[in-house]
């Protein structure tokens, strides 16, 4: 899971740029990256880290230009800890072109080898994003003409949805011309759009969520549609076209359970009143499967689940209470590479407080359970701090299949569903009881909110991948690949400067 942004200005953009990464810095802390372009010049940064650790200053003066694209990584392939992987990436031909993206590819090794055999492109990384540039680059080679049109760009972006299989959310900075986002038929990872006026002149910016726009002051237009790209031309007017047929629209419903922020609209539907919903399904569940609880109070496990644990609370008339408290100078656990790093980290994120549990039959309340050895930390503070009974709640399923569009799960074999019955997995985290939200309800609760997607992808939770071209084969190459021993094998390398094109 990534964050990307791409902003048409009528002065530099990278200060717009700068902040909508910070506001996007929940999709990804390993990296950042922004690139510029300003009278025929590329200049691209990026680094390891945060975005407030990886620009200063001398960075973002040097970034100029009224182009631009910004990137924060998460890493799903590639290198955790190389900067090399690190997006955007660049190429010189034709006209020289950055991009960024957020998803997975599902055939990158079929890719990667006609990229070398037939297109006679070079890939330098692992990471499928060069991939996704390199064949767009390509695609606008073979229909580019003396004059550059819109029609060039949206030829590209069919040539692109033909080839790749997968899941992406997509914008490119082509030098001189313009910006150009699209997304997969599927419409699985999430993209929008949005305007602002300043000084008579509409400015455009292109997001992966819609509060990135309104920290800088955008109007969202709309969600970019599945299949649909949008050309930005070097003088601000928009193009749009849908360049591929109808395949169906089917996000990827773990966005509304974790990922995106509370504040944002995602194809038309509010993370916030979904995860409200979930909390409301959830409190019904239990007052029909355990009518006889003896919950005294109702926590959530901060942040994410805050939102449904208190729609929960009041539901069962049970009181709310905080009884974690968070740092918020660590980052999430779930992204980290490591489990390791994500154990450490449990212990210096949350603090329990003593009064709040003693002697009390608490609910914790936690927005999912993938590996269980948070929760199962988690379970042991509530404990250690006085709790006498300590159940859980998840906002969504169990989680038992890998997820193939872009989230990095672990391998099938580390979820704590694995194989493992209700009761087993509670025994697990060492819970008193645990309850999951149903399925059909997690869909109710997302699709009462406010869109008209229909389906989603839950692949996650069920198994059903709705590109149907998911092999057995390609989820134990997945397996061999996501499991923490496989993690960050390679030494970290740093771009300590700004690379001009």
């Amino acid at each position: 899971m990534c964050g990307i942004v791409a902003v048409y200005g009528s002065n530099n953009v990278v200060r717009d740029i700068y902040e909508s990464l910070t506001v996007l810095q929940h999709r990804g802390q390993d990296a950042s990256g922004i690139l510029t372009n300003h009278k025929g010049k590329i200049t691209l940064r990026k680094s390891l880290g945060l975005v407030r650790d990886g620009f200063n200053a001398k960075h973002i003066a040097r970034l100029k230009g009224k182009l631009g694209i910004g990137h924060v990584r998460y890493p799903t392939a590639g290198q955790a800890d190389s900067s090399s992987e690190a997006q955007p990436f660049y190429v010189n031909s034709p006209y020289g072109i950055g991009l960024a993206h957020n998803g997975n590819l599902i055939n990158s090794s079929e890719l990667k080898n006609n990229l070398f055999s037939e297109d006679l492109r070079h890939i330098n990384t692992k990471s499928d994003s060069e991939i996704l540039l390199n064949i767009f680059a390509h695609e606008l080679h073979l229909h580019s003409k003396e004059t550059f049109t819109p029609d060039d760009v949206f030829y590209a972006v069919a040539g692109v949805h033909r080839r790749v299989k997968g899941a992406y959310a997509v914008v490119t900075l082509i030098s001189d011309r313009g910006i150009v986002a699209f997304r997969d038929p599927m419409g699985i990872r999430p993209l929008c759009f949005g305007t602002r006026k300043v000084d008579g002149k509409i400015e455009t910016m292109i997001a992966s969520e819609s509060v990135a726009l309104d920290s800088a002051g955008f109007i969202l237009e709309r969600d970019i549609m599945p299949g649909e790209a949008i050309f930005v031309d070097i003088d601000g007017n928009i193009h749009t076209r849908l360049c591929t047929e109808d395949t169906g629209h089917t996000p990827c419903i773990f966005e509304y359970v974790y990922f995106a922020r509370p504040d944002s609209i995602i194809d038309g539907i509010s993370v916030y009143t979904a995860r409200m919903k979930m909390g409301q399904n959830l409190a019904k569940k239990i007052m029909k499967t355990w009518k006889d609880h003896d919950i005294d109070v109702v926590m959530p496990i901060p942040d994410t689940s805050r939102i449904s644990a208190l729609e929960l609370s009041v539901s069962l008339k049970v009181p709310f209470r905080e009884g974690f408290i968070k740092n918020r100078y660590i980052g999430r656990t779930f992204i980290m590479p490591e489990q390791a790093q994500r154990a450490q980290s449990v212990k210096r994120k949350l603090n329990a407080i003593a009064s709040e549990f003693k002697d009390k039959n608490v609910l914790l309340v936690d927005d999912s359970i993938v590996r269980g050895t948070t929760s199962k930390q988690i379970i042991d503070m509530a404990r250690e701090a006085g709790a006498k009974k300590v159940y859980m709640a998840s906002a969504a399923p169990a989680v038992k299949h890998p997820n193939v569009y872009g989230i990095d799960m672990p391998a099938s074999n580390e979820f704590a569903a694995d194989g493992r019955t209700e009761i087993e997995i509670s025994k697990l985290i060492g819970s008193d009881k645990l309850i999951y939200q149903d399925l059909t309800d997690l869909i109710k609760s997302v699709k009462d909110s406010g869109s008209i997607v229909k389906e989603f992808d839950s692949s996650c939770f069920d198994g059903k991948y709705v590109t149907n071209d998911v092999t057995e084969e390609y989820l134990k190459n997945l397996d061999d690949l996501r499991n923490d021993a496989a993690k960050n094998k390679n030494p970290a390398d740093s771009h300590d400067d700004v690379m001009v094109y």
